[in-house]
């Protein structure tokens, strides 16, 4: 989790090498926030991070790729949602 001056700003839940929440303060966005959560998780897991993200969420698909992840499957909506969704890659 990481706190401003003015409080939460964002969070991240990793789980053997899945990265399970990346969460901004959408007053944060555009400030780095993600890219330093993303950083610490790719410092923690140098062999490589997979993770899950909506088909909808457009924003975090181009967040995830400039990082270089990569699209590896997609699903119809197998989730708790029943929204369909991406799953992306990084290699380390």
């Amino acid at each position: 989790m990481l706190e401003g001056a003015t409080g939460f700003v964002g969070m991240m839940t990793v789980r053997e090498r899945w990265i399970e929440q990346l969460y901004v303060d959408p007053a944060h966005f555009g400030r780095g926030t993600g890219t330093q959560l993303l950083g610490k998780a790719k410092k923690g897991f140098p062999g490589g991070l997979d993770l899950w993200t909506f088909e909808s969420n457009i924003r975090a698909q181009r967040f995830y790729e400039v990082h270089g992840f990569v699209l590896v499957d997609q699903t119809s909506g197998n989730n708790e949602e029943g929204a369909p969704d991406l799953r992306y890659h990084w290699d380390g």
